[in-house]
């Protein structure tokens, strides 16, 4: 499938809501939005074709991708209905296979990909805690690298002020293990986002995610030994 970039179009609309948050003036330009959603949805179908050639994906289409423009506003003190972006996520597959692909598209400097573990829940921090203080040299390998470094800088993620419990504050990777959320991230200027290559470049972003992703999946998949974890080694 040939990848297709984003439209000049839909990114004006995204500009537009931004000075016009109200379901009035949203349902007055409805088709525009419905447009520039076909358009992020083609965009998306062809990041799935391509992350297809490197990674199995469980994220059937485009469309399927995309988090919805409707805020729940019903326990904010901000009302205003709409995002000011559209996104997307691509899960991957089959249970060995940890993490997921993000974009954003939004004007003004903040559109972004992103990839890696959110909100992991507490026995997985646990165990990606016990995996790092036993062995973080896989991690520090791929973090440390000039394709990681060129792609993303470094390693992000809401982080403890102190230390974990049960871990010893004075370990030597207790800058890993006080990590809350393991993420990769990488921002776009608008020109960027609206330039021929930018599909390209979201590609090119996902595929350096690899090596990140196969370090955390086996930290999440094996036990202290290394050895695959018996709920897994069944399926």
């Amino acid at each position: 499938m040939r990848m297709v970039n984003v439209n000049r179009e839909g990114f004006d609309f995204l500009k537009a809501l931004a000075k016009n948050n109200e379901r009035e003036w949203f349902n007055a330009h409805r088709s525009e939005y419905e447009h520039m959603l076909g358009n992020i949805a083609d965009f998306a179908d062809g990041l799935i074709e391509e992350l297809k050639t490197h990674d199995l994906i469980q994220t059937q289409s485009g469309k399927k991708a995309l988090f919805r423009i409707y805020r729940d506003v019903r326990f904010s003190h901000d009302k205003t209905p709409y995002t000011l972006w559209l996104s997307g996520y691509f899960r991957r597959a089959t249970a060995q296979l940890r993490g997921g692909y993000y974009f954003r598209i939004q004007p003004k400097g903040k559109s972004v990909l992103g990839g890696g573990f959110w909100g992991p829940n507490k026995e997985d921090l646990k165990h990606i805690r016990e995996q790092i203080a036993i062995d973080s040299e896989p991690l520090r390998k791929v973090i440390a690298s000039k394709y990681f470094k060129k792609h993303f800088g470094t390693l992000n993620g809401e982080s403890l002020k102190t230390y974990p419990r049960g871990f010893d504050p004075d370990h030597p990777d207790i800058d890993l293990l006080r990590m809350k959320t393991f993420t990769v991230s990488r921002s776009f200027t608008d020109k960027e986002v609206l330039s021929a290559d930018f599909a390209k470049e979201i590609s090119k972003g996902y595929k350096a995610m690899r090596p990140f992703f196969d370090v955390m999946s086996m930290y999440l998949s094996t036990d202290l030994n290394g050895d695959l974890l018996p709920n897994l080694s069944k399926k």
